[in-house]
């Protein structure tokens, strides 16, 4: 199954391909597309996320519908709620997100960029309760 290249084709794409873009998930972020989501016909969606705005409210408690969900934080850091626990994300860390977790990005880093890499592309985002109190962010200098 995996040695069948069923539906994809190949990508190959560079820096000035494709623009950040404010039209994301978070009006707060920027977006750049890495064309998977055309390479696997939308089977996954790759894209580079950065911080535009300073944290106010962050993103809320929500979950998403997804199969697969990654974060891969290329440099600076983001506080995530996870649950009822508190996670530190800095460059160089990986979060698996499992299917339907409850969290909330509540701060991060004015050079704050990661990589996600999620499945399907067009996964879904719901808002929920959240389950206790959310730290209050760090002010940008």
């Amino acid at each position: 199954m995996l040695d069948q290249a069923v539906g994809t084709k190949f990508a190959h794409v560079k820096p000035d391909d494709t623009p950040w873009r404010g039209t994301g998930l978070r009006d707060f972020f920027l977006y750049r597309d890495l064309g998977v989501a055309d390479a696997t016909g939308g089977r996954v969606i790759a894209q580079l996320v950065r911080a535009n705005d300073p944290p106010e409210h962050g993103t809320g408690w929500h979950r998403h519908v997804a199969e697969f969900h990654i974060v891969y934080m290329l440099q600076g850091w983001a506080r995530f709620m996870y649950e009822d626990k508190e996670h530190l994300v800095s460059a160089g860390d990986c979060v698996h997100q499992r299917p339907g977790i409850t969290h909330y990005l509540f701060d991060y880093s004015p050079d704050m960029e990661y990589l996600e890499i999620v499945a399907p592309a067009d996964f879904g985002t719901v808002d929920v309760d959240g389950p206790c109190e959310v730290p209050a962010p760090t002010p940008w200098r």
